[in-house]
């Protein structure tokens, strides 16, 4: 039985609240330091300058939510936790993750100089102590607690696949974030189960920091899903897939249970596979990994004809599914997954093929968005038209240089 506690309710409103408000914040810190997207190539679905650094706006109001829920809760215990060396390696690397992602909403990096800065900050937090240390052996019915139940890893593999994780997913998030609040909602979503798999299992703390970040993320969305006045750029994209990356080292896999690599990878499959997808695409084509292009899932439903805010839907339900299925196979055990997962297959297939003969509701054009704007608004977009002239500038003095497309396909 699933209890939720009154103080996750209490974090959860207070991120939601927090993210919400200073979601306006961070739009005018954003304009005014010129971190604007431009709309500059046809692989961008919009099509006007927007603001980014939304992602300053998830991070306040996570991190103000969790460390309110443990300092209320124990305060002595909350400052002897923040001394902790993993705890003090944790904030190390989100701080260059955050930093780095700034610094790239600003003025875009070249891949070659933010991956040595992304493996720096993950060897930082695997170094001090959270990493993945055993994997449990398939096939088992009960909570892996005796090594004879598990595959202990050696201290260099264990240090290996952890930074390997991290990295990845950081990128993960990223590489998704081509549409108005699919990032965004899909990090929610993996929250979110991973939340539901840590109250299961009784991990009160993992609980906290999970909802937290579902508030966070809940209280941006309204300013980011279609039609977004706000991206959450790479400040909030590479945070999100950090912060995923540890949340689920802690949850998932220190507390080995049955298949317990497969958890984290189906909360997060979504972004994996489409990962993957565009890895190996790329290799095939003879281009360079960190080249964008237009192969990314939603790239392809908005080819199939599929609506802006439909394409979204659809994947936020793929990525419901596959956390549907992580939760089971915690709950029920693995045939329940299995089937359970042999029917959203069944039924994905199906829809999909079909999905191009549904009657799309065009979308509301700019015009009649326009409309709906406030005075601030209206003001605040010719200050966004002044920054992308500036930036406009920067950008065609490197012309070529790309990075990796991240988050600036949104």
């Amino acid at each position: 039985m699933i209890t939720i506690e009154f103080h996750h309710l209490v974090a959860f409103a207070v991120a939601l609240i927090v993210a919400f408000f200073a979601t306006p914040i961070a739009r005018k810190i954003a304009v005014n330091s010129g971190a604007v997207n431009i709309p500059n190539d046809s692989r961008r679905v919009h099509k006007k300058p927007m603001a980014l650094m939304g992602g300053l706006a998830i991070i306040a109001g996570f991190v103000l939510a969790a460390s309110y829920s443990f300092a209320t809760r124990n305060f002595k215990s909350f400052l002897e936790y923040l001394k902790r060396p993993s705890t003090l390696g944790i904030i190390a690397g989100v701080l260059i993750i955050i930093t780095l992602g700034i610094i790239d909403d600003i003025k875009a990096l070249k891949a070659r100089v933010k991956f040595p800065v992304q493996l720096i900050a993950s060897i930082i937090v695997v170094s001090t102590g959270t990493r993945i240390t055993a994997i449990s052996k398939p096939f088992q019915s009960t909570v892996a607690v005796h090594p004879s139940m598990m595959y202990m890893l050696g201290d260099i593999l264990a240090f290996v696949i952890s930074v390997f994780w991290i990295v990845g997913m950081t990128n993960a998030i990223n590489l998704i974030d081509g549409l108005d609040g699919l990032a965004a909602g899909v990090s929610g979503i993996a929250a979110m189960t991973l939340y539901i798999v840590s109250v299961i299992r009784r991990q009160d703390d993992i609980a906290v920091i999970a909802i937290s970040l579902v508030g966070a993320i809940a209280g941006f969305l309204p300013y980011n899903f279609n039609p977004a006045k706000i991206f959450m750029g790479d400040t909030g994209a590479t945070f999100l897939g950090f912060i995923l990356a540890i949340i689920s080292i802690e949850g998932t896999m220190k507390s080995v249970t049955v298949l317990a690599v497969a958890i984290p990878v189906l909360v997060l499959g979504l972004p994996i596979f489409d990962t993957m997808f565009a890895i190996i695409r790329r290799l095939l084509n003879g281009k360079p990994i960190g080249e964008a292009d237009r192969g990314h899932l939603h790239h392809r439903l908005l080819d199939m004809g599929l609506s802006h805010r439909m394409a979204v839907i659809c994947l936020y339900i793929v990525s419901g599914a596959l956390g549907l299925v992580s939760i089971a196979l915690v709950d029920k055990g693995l045939l329940p997954s299995i089937i359970l997962l042999i029917m959203i297959i069944a039924f994905g297939i199906g829809g999909a093929r079909n999905l191009k003969d549904i009657t799309v509701t065009p979308e509301l054009n700019n015009n009649n968005v326009e409309q709906r704007n406030t005075a601030g608004t209206e003001h605040l977009d010719a200050q966004l038209e002044a920054a992308s002239g500036i930036k406009q500038e920067s950008d065609l003095e490197e012309k070529g240089v790309s990075g990796t497309e991240e988050n600036k396909g949104e």
